[in-house]
């Protein structure tokens, strides 16, 4: 699925999961615009085949964050236009409507923490660095993270992260939401390609209501989160794939959600 022969967006297909590979593994897979739009690209046509989605980086980091070389001689109002390119496209991973997993290794630093956390799905391995060094750096996030992360440890947390350039590892991350699952080093790839496999299997309706509702839900009052709740219920019991669902529980079997016919 790669179109050359060294592209810094590696696309591996393994049946019905797109395995996406940061390919700057000299720079720490630094997030250079290339690459962010090179991601764009893919979620915006990943493939009617791609039912699941990893996201990693080679040379055993995920990323080290933006590419500063680029983010040197930008105005105030290029760097909202970048800011907001970044929401686009990280709003994109988040509610595109496929699972993505991110598979987490190395430097997992500002602007990589910002793409792993629009991942549904976040692994850890050992000797994981998790930091946002905005404040040593004279800058201040822009890409989602006072939204994304800050929703998950706190805004009081991420403060302190920010002020002080602190770092987590894998175990601390987990704890803190930063991660799903923490494990030893050379063990997330294997985990991620099984829970990728698990998502796949289920009901392509299902993963899209969970995935655009929940995060939306909490943004919503009480009253109007439930009701929300219960529109999506009702959609997602009157599909085919809920037929299915019952069908498979009273014959005590796997259900079959993409069978045609």
């Amino acid at each position: 699925m790669s179109d050359t022969p060294d592209p810094i967006l590696k696309v591996e297909l393994r049946d019905q999961i797109a395995i996406l590979t940061f390919n700057r593994a000299e720079k720490r897979n630094a997030i250079s615009d290339r690459l962010i739009l090179t991601l764009e690209n893919f979620f915006r046509a990943p493939g009617e085949e791609v039912r699941a989605v990893i996201l990693r980086g080679e040379g055993g980091h995920f990323s080290a964050g933006l590419d500063l070389d680029e983010h040197q001689h930008r105005s105030a109002e290029e760097t909202v236009h970048q800011s907001r390119l970044w929401h686009r496209i990280t709003d994109l991973i988040e509610f595109g409507g496929l699972p993505v997993i991110a598979l987490m290794q190395g430097a997992v630093i500002g602007g990589g923490l910002e793409v792993a956390t629009a991942a549904h799905i976040r692994i850890a391995e050992e000797g994981v660095r998790f930091q946002l060094p905005e404040g040593r750096r004279g800058i201040f996030v822009g890409g989602g993270a006072t939204v994304r992360v800050g929703r998950i440890i706190g805004a009081d947390r991420m403060r302190e992260m920010m002020l002080t350039g602190r770092t987590y590892g894998a175990e601390e991350g987990l704890a803190l939401g930063l991660a799903h699952y923490a494990v030893g080093r050379g063990e997330g790839f294997d985990l991620a390609l099984k829970l990728a496999a698990e998502v796949a299997d289920n009901a392509p309706f299902s993963n899209y209501l969970m995935i655009q509702a929940l995060s939306r839900i909490e943004d919503m009052s009480r009253a109007d989160g439930l009701f929300t709740e219960s529109l999506a219920a009702a959609m997602s019991q009157t599909t085919e794939s809920a037929q299915e669902g019952l069908r498979a529980f009273l014959e005590k079997r796997k259900p079959d959600f993409h069978r045609k016919g």
